[in-house]
């Protein structure tokens, strides 16, 4: 275990100020500074309270995760950081203290992919990832289907949302009916005391001259909230609940079929989910169910290690560092559009010529 990389990871795509700290693939700290009530007053993430929190957050949770850990900066061998797809703002805060660390402490940069990050983290739980392994990410940003041959160098688009991704859906839909945000966490609390089949809410782009992989979740976001709209003009009452579970199985219904359907279609028996609203419950229960079905293997990690954090950015990180992939150079920038294809961004060959002396840091 001492051979493995100890690597530290930033993440900052969007609100949460994560740090995690791996050795390998074993997790030793995952510390989050999270700003989602600084935005719940909004009814959504504000780029700019954002970025601020990202910054007040920084160093103190790079602190933390270091002590939770158990090591010193210096033991490090390499340090990793998100550098998009996410916004701008926010990723830039994370990129300019990845780099200021790394310097510091002549080690090398990496700066890696978000989405494939997601995939990454899998293994602090399940160990290894097949090659290839079908990837379902699914969070407030994001809807996609990814085929990972090599997670730090080969990770293939199959499908994408083409209008709102199933997190926003929940967010939109629970501030329609007053549930408050995030609506992820909310909704699946409402749903299971639903019914899921109360009401026939429709599943986007499942038709046979539709897009087999991609995903779309407007129409079932615009069909709920007209169909709550009806109810409360004809002064009825809204069965918030069956609403909650309808919508619900509507959404990971459509999602489970596609990803099971990718995994057929590419001979892929392996299936790893992950984003912020992996951690849906109904989600899970489906895919586990439909997955035995087609005798295909799920993996999905534990909730926490599903939303963003700072352990999944260490674990691909430590991934690069056992590979032999090159760092990144130090004109690394954040890009908000990072396409999954690049895992990571490499660079010119560092030249840590720079050392600080121990009073400087972590004395």
């Amino acid at each position: 275990m001492a051979d493995e990389p100890l690597v530290l990871g930033i993440e900052t795509s969007c609100d949460e100020t994560g740090v995690g700290v791996v050795r390998g693939t074993t997790l030793l700290a995952d510390a989050i500074a999270s700003s989602v009530d600084e935005h719940a007053r909004f009814g959504g993430v504000v780029p700019e309270v954002a970025s601020r929190a990202h910054l007040e957050a920084m160093v103190p949770t790079i602190d933390r995760a270091l002590k939770e850990a158990g090591v010193s900066a210096r033991d490090l061998d390499g340090i990793a950081v998100t550098a998009g797809p996410g916004l701008a703002g926010a990723l830039l805060v994370g990129v300019s203290a990845a780099k200021a660390y790394a310097y510091a402490l002549g080690k090398p940069l990496y700066g890696v992919n978000h989405l494939a990050s997601h995939i990454c983290v899998d293994q602090l739980e399940h160990g290894a990832l097949p090659e290839p392994t079908m990837a379902l990410l699914v969070s407030g940003g994001h809807s996609s289907l990814l085929l990972s041959t090599d997670i730090t160098s080969d990770v293939r688009p199959m499908g994408s949302t083409i209008d709102d991704a199933a997190g926003e859906a929940f967010d939109k839909i629970a501030r329609v009916l007053n549930l408050g945000f995030p609506g992820g966490p909310v909704i699946d609390r409402y749903a299971r005391e639903g019914d899921p089949q109360a009401i026939a809410f429709p599943r986007g782009l499942t038709g046979p001259r539709d897009s087999a992989y991609d995903f779309s979740f407007s129409g079932l976001k615009t069909a709920v909230a007209r169909w709550i709209e009806a109810k409360r003009a004809a002064g009825e009452e809204v069965p918030v609940r069956d609403v909650a579970a309808s919508f619900q199985e509507a959404v990971v219904d459509v999602l489970t079929r596609k990803a099971v359907r990718a995994c057929k279609d590419q001979g892929v028996d392996h299936l790893m989910i992950g984003g912020g609203v992996a951690a849906n419950s109904r989600l899970r229960v489906l895919a586990q169910e439909r997955c035995e079905a087609a005798g295909i293997r799920l993996r999905v990690p534990r909730p926490k290690l599903c939303t963003d954090n700072g352990a999944m950015v260490a674990a691909l990180g430590a991934e690069m560092v056992t590979r032999g992939r090159a760092a990144s150079s130090w004109d690394l920038s954040a890009d908000s559009s990072l396409p999954v294809t690049d895992p990571h961004v490499p660079g010119h060959t560092h030249d840590h010529v720079h050392e600080v002396s121990g009073e400087n840091l972590y004395s």
